[in-house]
């Protein structure tokens, strides 16, 4: 279950870039996309074969957590682009393609 929020962000953002072609929002899906795949290789590595284990309250917070550390990575990159004039610069670029 920790998969379930990243895979709605990831479902969510996808949308909204599809609308708006932001490089910012494909980065948001691609990290959003990245945790859902992770989440459930996890639940299939460990053998919880419908992909619900037996602590489903724990796997949600788990997945509340993901979803925070992705959110904050996706700020971090936000912040550097900011600060690094040639990577903003760059990000631009592939925009306008």
């Amino acid at each position: 279950m920790c998969y379930v929020f990243p895979t709605v962000g990831a479902i969510v953002t996808s949308t909204i870039w599809n609308k708006t072609k932001s490089v910012k929002t494909w980065w948001l899906s691609l990290l959003f996309w990245g945790g859902a795949i992770f989440g459930v290789i996890d639940h299939l590595w460990n053998g919880e074969l419908f992909l619900i284990s037996k602590d489903w309250l724990k796997d949600i917070s788990l997945g509340v957590v993901i979803t925070g550390v992705i959110l904050a990575a996706w700020g971090i990159i936000l912040s550097l682009v900011k600060k690094n004039l040639a990577l903003g610069a760059y990000l631009v670029s592939i925009e306008r393609k």
